[in-house]
């Protein structure tokens, strides 16, 4: 009992760590009353780029740590390490070169040339992988990764990221595929940490909070 509750505090303070210097460098934005426009077309008040931690070398190797110690602590033997293309490359590549193990990464398609690969490096049916992602949204492209290693007769035994909006749509297709994620802070960590820093505003949550429940019909001012 008392490992448990500790495991829960220690990712508990790391959550909230974790946000902080994510929103101190801004690599998270929350923007309510101008919001961004994602790649598939949602509107969104909320934009995290978790690419911008690669800027600052302390930020870059507490990540790197911090991944690097999850997958110690959680997943027992690990024999190869694989990043999603292409924003969870560098940080899996540094955590692989941290545990001196092998780092495959995941294209979102086969390349159209030369072998027309779709997993870049070597890995060997039976190795137990654990799979890097730099953000979790609906969780298709980080589970096409999945299906791929799984494909090459490899075993999945879980995947860290550094940051996951826990939209539903997500943990029911993580859950489905059966992947175990772990991730380093999330949606309540980060609006915890903005409203107490003055990040935003009290009347912006519930703005927040509509856009998380049903991104996909989300309409700013309504």
């Amino acid at each position: 009992m008392r490992k448990i509750i500790t495991d829960s505090l220690v990712m508990k303070t790391l959550e909230k760590l974790f946000a902080e210097k994510l929103l101190k460098i801004k690599a998270i934005k929350l923007q309510p009353a101008n919001p961004f426009t994602w790649a598939s077309g949602w509107k969104s008040p909320f934009y995290c780029d978790n690419r911008k931690t690669l800027s600052y070398p302390s930020l870059r190797n507490f990540v790197k740590l911090e991944i690097s110690r999850i997958i110690l602590e959680k997943f027992g033997q690990v024999d190869a390490i694989a990043g999603v293309a292409t924003g969870a490359i560098p940080q899996g590549a540094l955590v692989a070169d941290e545990l001196n193990l092998p780092f495959v990464y995941v294209r979102s398609t086969p390349k159209d040339h030369g072998l027309e690969n779709l997993i870049e490096g070597e890995l060997r049916p039976g190795m137990k992988v654990v799979v890097i992602e730099d953000l979790i949204s609906t969780g298709g492209s980080s589970l096409k990764a999945v299906e791929a290693i799984r494909r090459d007769g490899c075993e999945v035994i879980g995947m860290v990221a550094s940051f996951t909006y826990g939209f539903p749509v997500a943990l029911e297709a993580f859950k489905n595929a059966k992947v175990n994620l772990i991730t380093l802070t999330n949606y309540e960590a980060v609006l915890e940490v903005a409203l107490k820093t003055d990040y935003i505003n009290e009347e912006d949550v519930p703005v927040l909070n509509a856009w998380r429940k049903d991104p996909a019909h989300w309409e700013p001012g309504k």
